[in-house]
C-alpha cells in the first residue's frame, strides 16, 4: 500500500520531504509561540539495579541502534523557499551520541529524591527547537550505583503515544543485545502516502461533506462540569496543566457489557464518559456531546513499528436527549464511533481549515475535550533492571480537559489549572468511577438514574452538610456578605465576562442602590420585583433588596409580558427593577397596572434612575 519514498538529496545523506499535517500544525504552534514545552512527550522510568556488563554502555548502545533506525528522530523542520512558506521535514545523518549522566549520589540521601524529580521536571518542560533538533532527547540520573532514574523526552511533531511503546520494546531489545529486523519504510514514507491519500478525491470529497454536515450546528465550546470561568484573555498555546489520577475497579465489568452489547472497551468507557459530561452540565440546555478521541492512523503493516506522528484526532458528537438506558446510549456512541472511522482518512487538521469554525484564542475549534483509552507504553523491559514507570509532567495541557482510561490502572485527567483546581478535577474523577460502576450495574437504568457522586462528595452531601449538630450564629444573607468584605475586601467576588468585582466594590454598590430603594418606600418586608438576567448587576440589586430590608420576587425578562405582569400583579411589588419597565396588566381599563401608585425604577448597568 506504500511505497518507498522517492527522496530528494541535498547533501551527503540530508534529505527533504514535505511535512505531514500533523506536523505541519505544530510548526504552526511553534511559530505562535516559539520555546514553548506543550508538544514535549516525556516518558520516564526509575532502574534498580547495575546497568548491564558494559555499564551506562550498553543504554548508550540501544539508544544509538533507535535514532539510527528511526528517521524521524534525526528531523528538524525548515520553511520551504517559495511564497506559501511551508514547513518540510530535514531528515540529517546519524551521529551516535552519549546520554547525558548527571551524578547525584553524592548528594545527602534526604535531598536526591527532591532534586531527582526536580530535575526529570525541568527536563521534561525544556523546550525543543524545530529548526536546530535534535528532537529527542534523554537523560540518566544516578542517585546510586544501582539506582539510577531515566527520561526520554520527545517533540510531539516526530512521534506519538503508539511511538512510545516502540521505543521502549526497541530500548528493551537493543539493550539486552539482540538485533532488530530492518524496517521496511519510514515516516517520510508515510507523509509522503498521506499527501496522495487525501487529496481532492471523490472520496475524500465526500467524507468531508458527511463531517460538514456532522458538525452542523455543534456548540462552538463544550460545557464543562466543576470547571471555573474562562479567563477574559488567555492563549490557549500558554495553559499551564496538571495531572491527577483516580481508580476506576468497575471498568472491567464495564468493558464486559459492552462485549456484550457488541461494543469495544473504548466505546464503553466513552459512553459513560460522555453520559458524565451530560449528567453534570443539565444548564447548558442541549443535549449533544462533542468529545474528541485521538485514534492512531497508521496505515498498513509497514508503519506499526515506526516511530512517527501518526495519531489525528476524530470529533465525536452524541445525542443524549430522552433520557436514554444505559444500554441504549451504548448502541448510540457505537453507531457514531463506527461512523466516525469510516471517515477518518481526511486530517483533522485539514477539516478544522475547512470547517472554518468561529476562532478564537482562548479555546480550541470545534474539541476542547478528549477522551482515550490507553494500552500504556507497553512497558519497558531491561536485562538484569527492576524497572518501575515515573510519573513526570511539563506542566502545560493541549486542550481544556483530557480523559484516559489506562487498561488495569485507573483514570487519569489532565486539566486547565485556569479552568480547574485540584479539588474540582478530583470531583470530576470521582463522579466518573461512580457513574461507571452505576452503569455496569443498572445497564437498563436512565441516564438520569446512574450516579454522579463519588464517595467523597456523597459524604459531604449527605453528612456534612446534613449535620444538624454544627452550630451556626442566625443571622440574614446580606450580614454573612458584608462580614466577609470586612474580612477579604479586595478578594474577587464576581468574575464576568465583564470583569472581577472585589467584595468592597460589591458591597459599596448594593449599598448605594439599597439607600436608593429606602428613599423609593422600601420597607421592611416590602415586595421588591426583579426582573433581570443573571449578571452582576442583578446581583447588586438582589443585594440592595436585602439591605433595604425588603424580600425581593425574581423574575425572568424573558417570559410573555402577561406572565410578568400577573406575576407582578399578585405579589404586590411596590419597586420593579429590570432593564427595561414592566408591561401593563392586560385587563379592562379599569384594572390597575401592577404596582400604580409606587415608584417603578430601571436599572441600568450599575446606574439607577427613576420612573412614574
Amino acid at each position: 500500500m506504500i511505497g518507498t519514498a522517492e527522496m530528494a538529496e541535498v547533501e551527503e545523506e540530508v534529505y527533504v520531504f514535505p511535512a505531514s499535517y500533523a506536523q505541519r500544525r505544530l510548526w504552526f504552534a511553534d511559530r505562535m509561540e516559539p520555546g514553548s514545552p506543550l508538544y514535549n512527550i516525556p516518558v520516564a522510568w526509575r532502574l534498580r539495579g547495575p546497568l548491564g556488563r558494559l555499564g551506562q554502555g550498553a543504554l548508550d548502545g540501544a539508544l544509538n541502534g533507535i535514532a539510527g533506525r528511526h528517521e524521524a528522530l534525526r528531523t528538524t523542520f525548515e520553511v520551504e523557499e517559495g511564497e506559501t512558506a511551508e514547513p518540510v521535514q530535514v531528515v540529517h545523518p546519524h551521529r551516535p551520541r552519549r546520554c547525558p549522566l548527571a551524578d547525584l549520589s553524592g548528594l545527602p540521601a534526604g535531598r536526591r529524591e527532591a532534586e531527582a524529580r526536580r530535575a526529570l521536571t525541568a527536563e521534561a518542560g525544556r523546550p525543543f527547537d524545530l529548526a536546530r533538533g535534535p528532537l529527542f532527547r534523554t537523560l540518566l540520573l544516578r542517585l546510586a550505583p544501582d539506582d539510577h532514574a531515566f527520561l526520554a523526552n520527545f517533540h510531539h511533531a516526530v512521534a506519538d503515544g503508539r511511538s512510545l511503546a516502540v521505543f521502549a520494546r526497541e530500548l528493551g531489545t537493543l539493550y539486552a543485545g539482540s538485533p532488530l529486523p530492518d524496517l521496511p519504510i519510514q515516516y517520510a514514507d508515510f507523509t509522503l502516502w498521506q499527501r496522495d491519500r487525501v487529496g481532492e478525491t471523490p472520496e475524500i470529497l465526500a467524507q468531508l461533506a458527511w463531517w460538514r454536515e456532522r458538525l452542523a450546528d455543534a456548540p462552538p465550546v463544550q460545557e464543562l462540569p466543576f470547571a471555573g470561568p474562562r479567563p477574559a484573555v488567555r492563549h490557549r498555546l500558554h495553559r499551564l496543566g496538571a495531572a491527577q489520577t483516580h481508580p476506576l475497579p468497575a471498568a472491567p465489568a464495564l468493558e464486559a457489557l459492552g462485549r456484550r452489547e457488541g461494543a469495544t472497551p473504548f466505546v464503553a468507557l466513552l459512553a459513560a464518559f460522555q453520559a458524565l459530561l451530560f449528567r453534570l452540565t443539565p444548564f447548558s440546555g442541549r443535549t449533544d456531546v462533542v468529545v474528541g478521541t485521538p485514534i492512531d492512523n497508521r496505515a498498513g503493516e509497514e508503519t506499526e513499528g515506526l516511530i512517527g506522528l501518526f495519531v489525528n484526532t476524530l470529533a465525536l458528537r452524541t445525542d443524549l436527549g430522552g433520557d436514554p438506558t444505559f444500554r441504549g446510549l451504548l448502541a448510540r456512541v457505537r453507531a457514531v464511533a463506527l461512523e466516525a472511522s469510516a471517515h477518518q482518512d481526511r486530517p483533522f487538521e485539514r477539516l478544522v481549515e475547512e470547517l472554518r469554525p468561529q476562532r478564537d484564542l482562548d479555546h480550541d475549534p470545534v474539541v476542547q475535550v478528549v477522551f482515550g483509552l490507553q494500552e500504556g507504553t507497553g512497558g519497558l523491559c531491561l536485562a538484569g533492571l527492576e524497572v518501575e514507570p515515573l510519573e513526570v509532567h511539563h506542566g502545560r495541557v493541549k486542550l481544556d480537559l483530557a480523559v484516559s482510561v489506562e487498561r488495569g490502572t485507573g483514570a487519569r485527567v489532565d486539566y486547565d489549572i485556569h479552568l480547574f483546581d485540584s479539588a474540582s478535577a478530583a470531583r470530576l474523577l470521582e463522579a466518573f468511577a461512580a457513574l461507571v460502576e452505576g452503569a455496569a450495574a443498572s445497564p437498563d437504568a436512565p441516564l438520569s438514574a446512574l450516579p454522579v457522586l463519588g464517595e467523597g462528595a456523597r459524604h459531604q452531601v449527605l453528612a456534612e452538610w446534613n449535620d444538624t449538630g454544627v452550630n451556626s450564629e442566625p443571622g440574614a444573607v446580606h450580614h454573612g456578605f458584608e462580614a466577609w468584605a470586612d474580612r477579604a475586601p479586595d478578594a474577587p467576588a464576581l468574575v464576568s465576562e465583564s470583569g472581577t468585582v472585589s467584595y468592597a466594590e460589591l458591597d459599596a454598590r448594593a449599598n448605594r442602590l439599597a439607600r436608593h430603594l429606602i428613599s423609593l418606600g422600601v420597607r421592611p418586608e416590602s415586595k421588591v420585583a426583579v426582573v433581570m438576567r443573571h449578571s452582576p448587576e442583578r446581583v447588586v440589586a438582589l443585594l440592595a433588596v436585602l439591605k433595604a430590608g425588603g424580600a425581593y420576587v425574581s423574575l425572568d425578562p424573558g417570559d410573555p409580558d402577561e406572565r410578568r405582569a400577573m406575576v407582578l400583579a399578585d405579589c404586590g411589588a411596590v419597586v420593579v427593577m429590570g432593564p427595561h419597565p414592566p408591561a401593563p396588566s392586560p385587563g379592562p381599563p379599569e384594572s390597575p397596572s401592577p404596582g400604580e401608585g409606587e415608584t417603578c425604577i430601571v436599572v441600568s448597568g450599575f446606574g439607577v434612575r427613576g420612573g412614574a
